[in-house]
């Protein structure tokens, strides 16, 4: 078998297989070939579709491969830190002090395994790369079932991510303005209306993403880490530094510890935990920024495999503390819904707080949702184009990138107008979506693909965790529709 090699100079990818079609890896040796770049681009186009390496250097997860672990770590935090987690003191109410801490500590060290799966699974074969979840999905599990596996999760991660962020982000825009123009009485006689708010972070998102693929936006990605990290610390920080409020109380009530409220109390407390840990589906997105060696029998996964556990050191530094303390000072006060904890401590802090640290924290997360908005998006950018180029056989020009990109906007922005209670049905999305793709697929994924002996210890562990995860991903669609059921929707369509 034939395999084209570029060398890593030309930043181009390495890869045998068409991006969407079923090849499953092979351990047969290779024979090596190698292209110049610009044979490949300055080649007119000949008839049929085009090849991989040339695809993959028009598109925009693929187009640049300078990446460095720096830039990596940067797109992991931005993606690996986000809103969620200011309901993780919620998530400690339902399950106390002890189980809560063990549920997080389980969470962590699960995700960061599958991570690690991801990481060496990127080249299913040595010399290739998989730089999309929906391909390895495809290789793993042959074409049929691996999208029908894949496909769902990894575009709600993306679109559905992004609709939460723009009602996230035009929320906490609203916010700051209210607390800015606190006195104003301009700003009260013109103040905007939740649609309005939405479409203005819209705007803003949109024409940040205009950056023309994954690798440029490496400086937006660092911007969103800091701004996490800064609203996250800063909330714990100020927490313990005024100390506990009058009142404060960590039991639960008697009648919700019980029966299928306590079971709904609990599930839904092991989703908010389970949820907080995502951005699996970018993963092999953020390695294949990543330059190959210029040894083709070494790998990439060395310098991401770094990039990960920098920012996986930073991350639990973020959400334990806010999660203990969160819990520590406020106790049962916390909503298990919207932005928790912020909204406590602007409720309860206001009068030992100044303003401008509250606006600041408000700003902090608007710019955290704004630079989300760009990374998360990535991927459906990326398959708009993937339809032009495959079709026409040639880049997409830029008023067609421009054109998909404001489309996909809109779209996103009027999900957001129409349904901006999304953020309630998050569990039962969540457990359909996230809890198998980052919990149960990388394991079943790495059977299929690195084929472990039968009842060894990889095998086993794998298929217990695999297995597990499905059966997670059950109880929490189960419970989160009995949440609905027994509480209701407040589905205010159109009325952000």
């Amino acid at each position: 078998m034939g395999e084209v090699v570029v060398p890593i100079e030309d930043d181009d990818s390495t890869q045998v297989f068409p991006l969407y079609s079923p090849a499953p890896p092979t351990t047969t040796p290779l024979e090596i070939i190698t292209v110049k770049s610009s044979s490949v681009k300055d080649t007119p186009a000949a008839p049929g579709p085009p090849g991989v390496v040339e695809l993959e250097s028009w598109l925009p997860l693929t187009e640049s491969r300078n990446g460095t672990t720096f830039s990596a770590v940067s797109h992991l935090l931005c993606s690996g830190i986000g809103v969620q987690a200011l309901l993780l003191p919620a998530a400690f109410s339902s399950l106390g002090w002890a189980w809560g801490i063990i549920c997080l500590s389980i969470a962590y060290t699960w995700q960061l395994y599958t991570t690690w799966l991801l990481v060496h699974l990127h080249e299913p074969v040595p010399g290739t790369r998989c730089s999309r979840f929906v391909r390895l999905s495809i290789i793993a599990f042959g074409q049929k079932l691996g999208k029908l596996l894949s496909i769902f999760p990894v575009m709600y991660l993306s679109g559905g991510s992004c609709v939460t962020l723009i009602i996230t982000g035009g929320n906490s825009m609203k916010q700051f303005f209210n607390i800015i123009c606190e006195e104003g009485i301009m700003c009260g006689s013109k103040s905007l209306s939740g649609t309005h708010w939405f479409l203005i972070f819209t705007c803003v998102a949109l024409i940040i993403g205009q950056f023309p693929n994954l690798n440029s936006i490496a400086r937006v990605s660092l911007t969103g880490a800091i701004a996490s990290i800064g609203y996250i610390t800063t909330i714990w920080a100020l927490s313990i530094g005024k100390g506990r409020t009058n009142g404060v109380s960590y039991s639960i009530p008697e009648a919700e510890k019980t029966g299928m409220a306590g079971f709904g109390n609990i599930s839904n407390a092991i989703g908010i935990i389970i949820l907080v840990f995502r951005g699996h589906n970018l993963i092999l997105e953020i390695q294949g920024t990543l330059p190959m060696p210029s040894d083709t029998t070494r790998s990439c996964r060395k310098s991401m495999w770094r990039s990960v556990m920098i920012s996986y050191i930073i991350i639990p530094m973020c959400l334990f503390p806010l999660a203990v303390v969160g819990f520590w000072a406020y106790g049962n006060k916390i909503p298990a819904k919207g932005l928790g904890i912020l909204t406590t401590f602007s409720q309860l802090r206001r009068r030992d707080t100044s303003k401008f640290v509250i606006g600041l924290i408000y700003l902090w997360l608007t710019i955290s949702c704004i630079t989300s908005y760009q990374i998360y998006a990535m991927p459906a950018f990326d398959n708009l184009e993937f339809v032009y180029a495959n079709s026409k056989r040639r880049r997409c020009p830029g008023w067609v990138r421009v054109g998909s990109r404001l489309f996909f906007g809109g779209l996103t922005f009027f999900i957001a107008v129409a349904f901006p209670f999304l953020g309630s049905l998050a569990p039962l999305i969540g457990g359909m979506t996230v809890v198998p793709l980052t919990f149960a697929y990388p394991c079943f994924m790495w059977i299929s693909i690195r084929k472990p002996r039968p009842k060894s210890g990889m095998w086993c562990l794998n298929l217990g965790l695999g297995c597990l995860g499905i059966a997670l991903s059950i109880v929490l669609i189960v419970a989160a529709v009995w949440n609905l059921a027994d509480k209701g929707l407040d589905a205010n369509f159109f009325s952000p």
